[in-house]
């Protein structure tokens, strides 16, 4: 399993997952992307134990996340916004 981040506000740009259940749990974290989720998102979900999606929102940081984390799914590109950008570091 692997969570794709990009910019300093990490913005959830791709994840990669294959086993059994692959299919199912990309269809709903799909939606997610589409929102505009962040790192900092999925870190705020409860992890619905056991199951194998679990892993995509207790996953430890690679590396130090910024301390202005905003969540990207506040504003939806479903609702016909623009989708969010990554925010790029000084």
């Amino acid at each position: 399993m692997k969570l794709v981040c990009a910019g300093t506000n990490e913005l959830v740009v791709g994840l990669h997952v294959i086993g059994m259940g692959a299919d199912e749990m990309l269809q709903g974290f799909g939606i997610a992307l589409k929102m505009g989720a962040t790192k900092a998102d999925f870190d705020s979900c409860v992890a619905i134990h056991p199951t194998a999606a679990e892993e995509f929102v207790t996953m430890f940081p690679w590396g130090l996340g910024s301390e202005n984390q905003v969540s990207g799914a506040k504003v939806s590109p479903l609702n016909g916004n623009a989708a969010p950008e990554p925010v790029l570091g000084v």
